[in-house]
């Protein structure tokens, strides 16, 4: 925390270079969340939706639960991570579905 006060204490927001580079950062953090929603999150939505209305919780189970043969449990976790979108804001409604 002092690092960052020290940091906006002394970095010299009047330079044209300084405000370009802050605006360009800006900008390349709006283009990100557009495309992240558009080509992750939505997806992720209608993904988990589906696995809701027809995956059976019980389905799940018995492939990822607690008594689930190892090998077979990888193999169907390897096969849907290659379909699937698994990173952190995709996987929570997927996880969400399934709960």
């Amino acid at each position: 925390m002092i690092g960052i006060f020290l940091a906006a204490y002394y970095i010299p927001w009047d330079s044209v270079l300084i405000r370009q580079a802050g605006l360009e950062a800006f900008m390349m953090l709006q283009e990100y969340a557009r495309q992240h929603v558009l080509t992750c999150l939505f997806p992720a939505f209608f993904i988990a939706g589906a696995i809701t209305v027809f995956v059976s919780q019980a389905a799940v189970l018995k492939y990822f639960g607690a008594k689930a043969n190892k090998i077979l449990s990888y193999s169907v976790a390897s096969v849907s991570g290659t379909m699937l979108a698994v990173f952190s804001c995709a996987v929570l409604p997927l996880f969400v579905g399934i709960y």
